[in-house]
């Protein structure tokens, strides 16, 4: 009978913001206009380190490739966000559930080994700046993003396997405006502790870990600069960290409050409110901080777009 009723499910409801009636419309236009400033603003980052050959550094190689993974993290949620917004009809078939939150674990877990792998450029950069050329190779950085990419999707492959063996027989409403973890694996009507408990710990080793250890590397790097004798030279090494730091903290903050709890403490409005915050501000926030916050950047910026107006008026 569990079997039958599985089979039946062939599509789930998103009731997303369903609750919040013409207010969907003002969401849309709010949504709408974040959604293609964090396209302009990822797009705008990766295209000057492209093309400034002064940031052609490890540091802003893993920005690049931070920036690529986020823009592609968006285009997994928002768009089927919006269109829900402003549709009646707020389905999304079986497979197109199981293919979005593959894609959305597999880009979040990557972009969280991204930020660490971040992390440990800045410690060795400042704590170890002689052998930096040779501990963060160009060999050593392609690497280490194959390694994020790989460990991310073999986790999300866990997920989906975990999530998606639950036999959904009770309710094929989804109260989230995505295909999110909680609320997909909410709707099986079997005990699910056992699975639950299992991506929890793959939790802890997502967030958990890498957070500790990027704290691990700033406690060395803290030490390292309050060394350096010159307040100049101390002002210089904290701005290289700053915006590192700020992604830091927001990233692994929002993420940590969903996902580093029992799926029974899940609650739909506020952990909505959170959702909207990593999967669609913090993408925006990412290059906002680096390019408003570093003084490269915005070098670079300037430059390129001198340049572009220069050939424009030739």
């Amino acid at each position: 009978m569990t079997r039958h009723n599985q089979s039946m499910i062939t599509e789930f409801v998103l009731l997303g913001f369903s609750n919040l009636g013409d207010l969907q419309v003002l969401l849309f236009f709010i949504f709408l206009l974040v959604y293609l400033t964090t396209l302009m603003a990822n797009a705008t980052i990766m295209t000057v380190i492209r093309l400034d050959r002064t940031l052609h550094t490890p540091m802003y190689f893993f920005l690049f490739v931070l920036s690529c993974s986020e823009t592609c993290y968006t285009l997994v949620i928002v768009p089927k966000m919006l269109t829900n917004l402003l549709s009646t009809s707020q389905t999304i078939s079986f497979s197109g559930c199981a293919t979005q939150l593959y894609f959305f674990v597999g880009l979040a877990c990557t972009n969280c080994f991204l930020i660490a792998v971040m992390g440990y450029d800045r410690y060795v950069a400042i704590c170890n700046p002689l052998n930096y050329t040779l501990a963060v190779s160009r060999a050593t950085c392609v690497q280490l993003v194959l390694a994020s990419s790989c460990c991310g999707f073999l986790i999300s492959v866990v997920v989906n396997v975990l999530v998606f063996t639950v036999p959904f027989c009770a309710s094929n409403q989804i109260n989230h405006f995505f295909c999110d973890i909680s609320p997909v694996i909410k709707l099986g009507c079997t005990d699910t502790n056992l699975k639950e408990m299992a991506i929890f710990f793959l939790s802890i080793l997502v967030l958990l870990v890498p957070f500790v250890l990027i704290f691990i590397s700033y406690v060395f790097i803290v030490s390292t600069i309050l060394k350096i004798a010159s307040a100049e030279g101390q002002r210089k090494a904290f701005a290289t960290c700053a915006s590192h730091l700020t992604v830091v903290i927001v990233h692994y903050g929002c993420a940590s409050f969903i996902y580093l709890r029992p799926t029974s403490l899940y609650c739909s409005n506020k952990d909505r409110l959170v959702a909207v915050t990593y999967t669609v501000i913090t993408p925006l926030l990412n290059p906002l901080v680096y390019t408003l916050r570093n003084k490269e950047v915005k070098t670079a910026l300037s430059k390129v777009l001198s340049r572009y107006s220069s050939a424009k008026t030739v």
